[in-house]
């Protein structure tokens, strides 16, 4: 296998097979992040050509959202079951399916079918939890940065890509960003079926910081076993205290990132007179800076307490919310609103790993981070309709950014109240 040679190779130079991994998982979760971003441009084309309200769109966004959740846990337990490359090539075939189903829409259901459910349950197979399972069983040094890394990717995808899908849109139709993206997936499922590997020991290697290799782990479930796993993983965690905190942080977190900024930013420009390429440019910048902000997370939360990294990050992402409406929507005041929010986009999600696998061990973590990122995608759901609402029927998204920074500021002081102390849990049987 291509996996096998590149590994050896790798290993007569030092270089462990596991950064091969990480380049292979961020690009899947660029992707798939572009993909859940795509809607972000086309809300206002639809509405155009279909005669369909920014709420009735938004609710179909919001069934995705939920989804992209809800299946995180899930996903994880496939993952267990049937390897990361058959669940990556599955999820890339769903989420192309939903797109080019698109094109042939004519009706609000096919819309709420296609672009809700079947794209949701294609992404929520590769979210997050795809980077907490990678870096929690590939990597034991360095795996706050790793996972810095390929959260980087997630909110990066979403934005990086918006600027291009914009352009193709104003020129081409909306239909030609969906077959972009389709294209775009295409890529990612071939390297990932041709490098993606479950564990080191696959490829006879030690996991990254460790000298010996682990054998293969073999728990000897059966299927039933691995879909009731994140039950019994949710009942454990549900006596804990502090997977409570993170989880209604990570609400807010959704709220106030794939909610509203993605879904509903370059349509809240819209309204100021701003043309999407022009909107889609400064989440492009959002982004770039979401990559340099994220990574340093990474770092940082390897070293610093990540309770306090976590109120830093909710406190300056609502202060930057609460003071959009007053930029005036000119061009220094939304960069210097990119700079100061994508810094923290996507912050949040090292240290809150790190957190999960400090309390409940690495081989949970997945499972565990699964729920807790099914709460995020709760969260972006309400802040995606509920914003949409707020447009249809108040004529503004702006009560929803500021409900959205003073709900940061609270998750900043909640995550304070995470004590240090480490709960041992009882294993999953």
């Amino acid at each position: 296998m291509i996996s096998s040679a590149l590994a050896a190779m790798l290993s007569r130079r030092n270089i462990h097979y596991g950064w091969v991994m990480v380049a292979a998982t961020f690009l899947t979760m660029l992707v798939a992040a572009a993909a859940v971003g795509a809607p972000g441009v086309l809300i206002v084309p639809l509405q155009k050509e279909f005669g369909w309200s920014a709420a009735e769109v938004s609710f179909a966004l919001a069934i995705r959202l939920i989804l992209f959740g809800a299946l995180g846990p899930f996903a994880a337990a496939f993952i267990n079951r049937f390897g990361l490359r058959a669940i990556v090539g599955t999820a890339m075939l769903l989420i192309s399916a939903g797109y080019l189903g698109s094109m042939f829409m004519t009706q609000l259901w096919q819309l709420l079918l296609l672009w809700g459910i079947v794209i949701g349950v294609g992404t929520g197979l590769v979210a997050m939890v795809l980077a907490a399972t990678v870096a929690a069983r590939w990597f034991v040094h360095r795996r706050g940065l790793v996972m810095g890394l390929l959260a980087a990717s997630s909110a990066t995808g979403q934005l990086l890509f918006l600027p291009l899908m914009a352009e193709l849109t104003e020129r081409h139709g909306w239909r030609a960003t969906v077959m972009f993206v389709c294209a775009v997936l295409l890529v990612a499922a071939v390297v990932a079926i041709l490098l993606m590997r479950d564990r080191p020991a696959d490829l006879g290697l030690p996991v990254y910081g460790e000298a010996a290799v682990a054998p293969p782990a073999s728990d000897g479930m059966s299927l039933r076993d691995h879909m009731l796993s994140p039950i019994r993983v949710l009942k454990e965690a549900a006596g804990v205290p502090a997977f409570w905190i993170l989880a209604g942080s990570f609400f807010i977190c959704g709220a106030s990132t794939n909610g509203l900024i993605q879904t509903h930013f370059v349509a809240l420009c819209g309204d100021y007179g701003i043309a999407p390429v022009a909107a889609a440019g400064v989440l492009a910048m959002m982004g770039l800076f979401d990559f340099i902000g994220t990574v340093g997370s990474g770092w940082l939360s390897d070293r610093y307490d990540n309770r306090w990294l976590l109120f830093w990050y909710y406190g300056l992402r609502g202060i930057s919310l609460a003071l959009l409406p007053f930029s005036d929507f000119t061009f220094y005041g939304l960069s210097l609103f990119a700079v100061f929010y994508g810094l923290d986009w996507i912050a949040t999600v090292p240290p809150t790993v790190k957190l999960i696998a400090h309390r409940f061990g690495a081989e949970k973590a997945g499972l565990v981070f699964g729920w807790v990122f099914a709460s995020h995608q709760i969260g972006a759901a309400t802040a995606a309709y509920g914003a949409g609402l707020s447009r249809t029927v108040l004529s503004s998204y702006l009560p929803a950014f500021f409900i959205a920074g003073m709900l940061c500021i609270v998750a900043a002081v909640m995550v304070l109240g995470i004590d240090r102390g480490r709960h041992a849990t009882p294993q999953v049987a």
